[in-house]
């Protein structure tokens, strides 16, 4: 019996790649680096997870015989990069230049009304999510979500199912009991492992990514309704 969904936050419930890029781009010019990622560099930079490990990587690109002259250093000055970061793009939310994808709002209505639990497991961070949530549903948004895994709690980034096991472990449910929603090749992965099934809903920058295995691909949730994934849910 389907008795929970399991949704990532970047890509998936939200279009906010363009929101991320843009807040990476706006940090490195407050500080001062001739760094500037196009989409298409930013496209490629997503097939790591997490923005830390993205700058970390960039930076071993750009620099690659560069030396810390204290350790640490390089690590201390991504973690303020990424704060900076994090500022720009809340306020990006909060100016409301970022939205839910067409169907999750009602998918996760749909499910709570029918008494499914709802989580998320994704790799960013608990401020990122925070500020999504709270800008489309509100303040209490914490309260429709029984267990909520994310970049503080389950620091191995996807495609290591780590942060799924986390959420199915919170929720004392089985695998074999929940969907996950995901728009990677990465998170696809990830999910995979821990034995979900997995619908995937791309996005302009993971199309192209490779999905054969999925349980289902759809152009967006208003093509997964409760309906529908409870019939396949039946027929699987």
């Amino acid at each position: 019996m389907l008795k929970a969904l399991i949704f990532d936050v970047d890509g998936t419930l939200a279009d906010t790649e363009h929101a991320h890029l843009k807040a990476f781009n706006q940090a490195f010019a407050q500080e001062g680096l001739d760094w500037h990622w196009s989409e298409a560099e930013y496209t490629e930079l997503l097939n790591i997870s997490g923005g830390k490990e993205r700058m970390l990587h960039h930076w071993r690109q750009v620099e690659p015989n560069m030396k810390e002259l204290q350790a640490g250093a390089m690590a201390e000055t991504v973690e303020r990069l990424h704060l900076i970061k994090t500022s720009f793009y809340e306020a990006a939310v909060r100016n409301g230049e970022v939205s839910l994808r067409p169907g999750v709002l009602a998918l996760m209505q749909e499910a709570r009304e029918q008494g499914l639990q709802l989580a998320i497991a994704t790799t960013t961070s608990p401020a990122n999510i925070a500020a999504l949530l709270t800008a489309a549903i509100g303040s209490d948004w914490r309260t429709h979500f029984l267990a909520v895994g994310d970049a503080s709690s389950s620091p191995i980034k996807k495609p290591d199912p780590q942060v799924y096991r986390q959420v199915l472990s919170d929720m004392d449910l089985e695998a074999s009991e929940c969907v996950a929603f995901e728009d990677s090749s990465n998170g696809l992965r990830a999910a995979n492992a821990a034995g979900l099934k997995t619908v995937i809903t791309p996005n302009p920058f993971t199309d192209h990514h490779d999905f054969r295995a999925a349980w289902r691909v759809v152009p967006d949730l208003r093509q997964a309704r409760l309906i529908q994934l409870r019939r396949w849910f039946d027929q699987a």
